[in-house]
């Protein structure tokens, strides 16, 4: 497990070193974080057996991703044409676009901060960060049809 999620950060930095694209950029960062959660979410339904070692480092690796998602450069002007789902209220609303980045990551913080000791523990954290995640994607991502 715990290599799975050093290869997954790995190919999401390599890909995202790989070209200059807001775009792209944004949906590498994106793409790692929901393999990330994939990889939590298989413990705490139980598909894996829970190991405190391999949710500690995909939680770090969240947590990486999480202060490597930079607003400013990921979302310029005109950054919302073009093969994307982000909605154009990220623009009318960058502060709080930004406010529900800060919250993941200040989440993201916590759960590094006290390892799950058990399968319980991770889904609690789980929770909170799927949480974020779906409030954030409600007001500012375009639902797919």
């Amino acid at each position: 497990m715990r290599k799975l999620v050093i290869a997954i950060s790995m190919l999401a930095f390599a890909g995202s070193a790989a070209y200059a694209d807001p775009i792209k950029d944004r949906q590498a960062l994106m793409k790692e974080r929901g393999k990330l959660a994939g990889e939590i979410s298989k413990m705490v339904k139980g598909e894996t057996p829970f190991d405190g070692a391999a949710a500690l480092d995909a939680l770090k690796a969240m947590q990486a991703n999480a202060e490597k998602f930079d607003v400013d450069t990921l979302f310029p002007a005109g950054s919302d044409k073009g093969d994307t789902t982000a909605a154009p209220k990220i623009w009318e609303d960058m502060a709080g676009f930004k406010a529900a980045e800060d919250k993941f990551l200040a989440d993201t913080k916590a759960a590094v901060a006290s390892p799950p000791a058990d399968a319980d523990a991770l889904k609690a954290q789980l929770n909170t960060l799927g949480g974020d995640c779906g409030a954030c994607h409600q007001t500012y991502r375009i639902k797919k049809s």
